[in-house]
């Protein structure tokens, strides 16, 4: 069936969720890359946790609280102007460079995000970045109470563009996102930006494994749940060419 939508992860996929360690290292010099990739693998955790919990708190909660659990068990005192800003780096993450060019040039396909991020963090992101100018809609799993991966996210994008699930290609570049959308009956794209013969290198050109390195083996890689995707891609601009 013909492909009427195109519908994109925000965090990591469109937004480069790195770049977040250039105000982290500025706050806290020499702690930059170890508070970004602990916040952000507690913030994925207290995602999966409150919906396993069934006790949402929408996203910016989530990110505060990862953040708090973050500096307190590094031991790094922060005061309330700090952590603001800090927190509003979320609002303002780097677009990844190929993201405007390949939506443009997925049109006249109707274009959407869906994401774990709460409505008003999505909205500043998307209209701060430049990207409300391409996007049809930007849903957040906030209208369900309920994170990615669960199903009921996924639903959100028929339910908003009036699609069934194999009229739609999804593209996340993070492989829990992949295996639950792939499980939902959607389309998938995975953006493999980082191979497993880059973590090898990395790993044998450093006597201790760094944070980032860690970070990407954890989060980076397709895990073992038995759903793969329908295309594996290494940027956002090869995506015009598949779909």
């Amino acid at each position: 069936m013909p492909l009427k939508a195109v519908v994109f992860d925000a965090y990591g996929t469109l937004y480069d969720i790195q770049s977040v360690a250039d105000v982290t290292e500025d706050a806290f010099p020499g702690y930059g890359e170890i508070i970004t990739q602990v916040w952000r693998i507690k913030q994925l955790e207290y995602t999966w946790l409150r919906s396993l919990m069934r006790r949402y708190q929408d996203f910016a909660s989530v990110t505060r609280d990862s953040l708090a659990y973050t500096l307190r068990v590094l031991g790094l005192a922060c005061d309330t102007e700090t952590f603001a800003r800090i927190i509003d780096k979320y609002l303002h993450l780097d677009l990844y460079p190929d993201a405007a060019t390949a939506l443009a040039a997925l049109k006249p396909r109707k274009l959407a995000i869906l994401s774990n991020g709460s409505p008003d963090m999505l909205d500043a992101l998307v209209r701060n970045s430049g990207l409300d100018r391409l996007l049809d809609a930007t849903i957040s799993v906030d209208a369900k109470t309920i994170f990615k991966p669960s199903p009921e996210a996924y639903m959100l994008i028929g339910e908003v563009l009036g699609t069934a699930p194999d009229e739609v290609l999804f593209v996340s570049s993070n492989p829990w996102d992949v295996a639950g959308a792939k499980s939902f009956g959607l389309n998938v794209a995975w953006i493999e930006r980082v191979t497993p013969e880059a973590m090898a290198l990395a790993c044998v050109a450093n006597e201790l494994v760094a944070p980032l390195t860690m970070f990407k083996a954890i989060r980076t890689q397709m895990d073992e749940l038995g759903f793969a995707p329908d295309h594996r891609v290494r940027s956002l601009s090869e995506l015009p060419g598949i779909a």
